[in-house]
């Protein structure tokens, strides 16, 4: 029986290749607070897979309603964020702290609803993830989830496989000329398969989006190792074993 957080022996084996002693833990902040995905369970649950198995600590802001995530300061001293909120509407202060960590060209790992993270600043996904976000083609397909042929070899990608996802396929396209797609989603639903995840260069920083997030995928390897390997490479870090 397949334990659902279990880490791969090929991605452990490779993390502890890549692992070099003394390295700081990676400080992860992440910002919680889609509902409709349950990001309260998943990310938690996440958090505690990625210190368990990697060089990394974690730290999970859940948003209290629709206008508020206390504890933003702890994006000051992060060395990435992975972002999965729904149509959170900040204003003033935590806004522009919030503004300040995109607009500075710090790394960011995108999750699902990330596209529409903030519903007072819609300009996020274009601006930042280079994204093209449309609503989506409703529910009742699965989706098949592909690497690109032509990114096979990114670092992001090592160990992670194909699959499918339950959940309604994201219009993602088209995204920005600078963008490296890395995976596709098709459904019968769509005339053509969408953007599924991607990175870019933002004012010098790494920044990765994929329109994934579903808890069912929380649960499968390869959509957890794709997060893993996301959040090193912003950091332009090395995937690294815990020590």
């Amino acid at each position: 029986m397949r334990l659902p957080w279990a880490v791969s022996a090929a991605a452990l084996a490779s993390a502890l290749h890549c692992a070099q002693a003394g390295n700081a833990p990676l400080q992860v902040v992440m910002l919680s607070g889609s509902g409709e995905y349950k990001s309260a369970e998943s990310l938690p649950a996440f958090a505690r897979f990625l210190e368990g198995h990697f060089n990394a600590k974690a730290t999970v802001l859940e948003a209290k309603g629709e206008k508020e995530i206390p504890g933003l300061e702890a994006l000051d001293g992060c060395d990435v964020m992975l972002l999965f909120t729904r149509r959170i509407r900040l204003e003033g202060d935590p806004l522009e702290r919030f503004k300040r960590y995109c607009l500075a060209g710090r790394p960011i790992v995108g999750v699902r609803t990330a596209s529409h993270a903030i519903q007072t600043w819609l300009d996020l996904d274009r601006e930042v993830f280079g994204g093209n976000y449309k609503g989506h083609y409703g529910s009742g397909a699965r989706q098949t989830i592909a690497v690109h042929p032509d990114a096979k070899a990114h670092p992001v990608l090592e160990g992670v496989q194909d699959f499918e996802s339950e959940y309604s396929l994201y219009k993602t396209g088209p995204l920005a000329a600078d963008a490296t797609l890395l995976m596709t989603a098709a459904t019968p639903k769509a005339a053509a398969p969408e953007p599924a995840a991607w990175v870019r260069e933002y004012k010098g920083a790494r920044v990765f989006y994929t329109s994934l997030g579903g808890p069912a995928d929380f649960e499968n390897p390869s959509f957890r190792q794709l997060l893993v390997n996301a959040l090193f490479w912003t950091a332009k870090r090395e995937v690294e074993a815990r020590p």
